[in-house]
């Protein structure tokens, strides 16, 4: 997608820190869409032919990366914090015969509900669903799952650690 390819030229010369109107303003021009308040930061990436939807009043840190695929989108509801070096992967792979074990290609969507952080250099993969005010700890990787909302997950792969509390 054109507007991808604008879009990573324009988020490497800006500055990484500053600008977020002017950002939000020319990504929503290029077809990512970027709600009210959100900031993103310098290094941040996408690909793919699909969509990429950002909630309002969210913090994309630096360098994450979105992949997507045709009718395989990557959504991010309001007031999410995206640490750096976050990742959202919407393909994969079936496994293969032993010629070839990346067999067969697939995308799946992956859904981040409101207010929920995702931790420094997580990864998030196709068909995740993961619930509002949620905790997605550093590193962790998510599979293809829905978690209920007020989840800690952490780990490889990332695992209910517990349930959290309070308000949203």
């Amino acid at each position: 997608m054109l507007g991808y390819v604008i879009a990573n030229f324009m988020l490497a010369v800006l500055p990484p820190t500053r600008l977020f109107g002017l950002k939000r303003m020319l990504l929503n021009r290029l077809g990512v869409r970027v709600g009210k308040g959100t900031s993103v930061c310098g290094g941040v990436r996408f690909y793919g032919a699909g969509r990429i939807i950002i909630g309002e009043a969210c913090w994309i840190g630096l360098n994450c990366k979105f992949y997507t695929s045709k009718g395989a989108d990557v959504t991010i509801g309001d007031r999410c914090d995206i640490a750096p070096d976050a990742r959202f992967v919407c393909g994969t792979h079936d496994i293969g015969g032993a010629a070839r074990r990346a067999g067969t290609g697939r995308s799946s969507p992956i859904r981040v509900s409101s207010g929920t952080w995702i931790g420094t250099g997580s990864i998030v993969l196709g068909g995740a669903e993961i619930g509002e005010a949620s905790v997605v700890g550093a590193g962790a990787v998510v599979l293809s799952q829905a978690f209920e909302p007020s989840s800690l997950l952490i780990g490889v792969p990332a695992r209910v650690a517990r349930q959290l509390g309070g308000q949203r």
